[in-house]
C-alpha cells in the first residue's frame, strides 16, 4: 500500500499546493470490507469543510484518471487535526520542542507508551525528554508518534 500512497502523493501534491494548501499525508487503508484513501491537508489559516471539499473536487478526476487504485474506495480529504501523527522526518523536524506521545510495538523499559518533549531524532532513534531525563527509542519499535494538545488551555 505504501506504493499507492507514494504515487498518489506525487500525483496530487502540486495541485493541492496550487490551491494554497500543504499536502500533509496520504493514507490508503482497509477498514472492515471498505478501502479508504485519506488525503490530509494543512494551512497556516486552518482547514475548513469548504477547503476539504475544494481539494476533493480538484483531485478526484486526477486520481481516477491515473487509475492507481484497482479496488473500489472512498476518498476522504480532511485536516490533520489538532493532535497530528508525525510520520515523516519533515513532521518531526517541525515539531522539535513539542509535546508528543510515542506508542511502541514492544515495551521499552517496561513501557509501551511515552509522553514527553520531542528533543531530537535521526534515522535510527527518536529522543524525547521526560522531566529532566532524555530517552532514546528505536524508530523500528515505534508504531505511532503524535503531537499532544493541552486541552486545559
Amino acid at each position: 500500500m505504501a506504493n499507492i500512497e507514494q504515487n498518489i502523493e506525487k500525483l496530487v501534491e502540486n495541485n493541492i499546493n496550487e490551491l494554497g494548501y500543504e499536502l500533509y499525508d496520504v493514507e490508503y487503508v482497509k477498514e472492515g470490507k471498505d478501502y479508504f484513501l485519506r488525503i490530509y491537508i494543512d494551512s497556516d489559516k486552518g482547514i475548513s469543510l469548504e477547503d476539504c471539499e475544494k481539494v476533493s473536487n480538484s483531485i478526484t478526476e486526477i486520481i481516477d484518471t491515473a487509475d492507481y487504485i484497482k479496488d473500489q474506495y472512498f476518498l476522504e480529504v480532511s485536516s490533520t487535526g489538532v493532535e497530528r501523527v508525525l510520520k515523516k522526518d519533515k513532521h518531526l523536524k517541525e515539531n522539535i520542542g513539542s509535546k508528543v506521545q510515542i506508542k511502541l510495538f514492544k515495551p521499552h523499559e517496561n513501557k509501551k507508551v511515552y509522553d514527553g518533549i520531542l528533543d531530537d531524532f535521526n534515522e535510527n532513534y527518536i529522543e524525547i525528554k521526560i522531566e529532566n531525563e532524555n530517552i532514546q527509542i528505536e524508530r523500528k519499535n515505534i508504531s505511532q508518534i503524535k503531537t499532544i494538545y493541552d486541552w486545559k488551555i
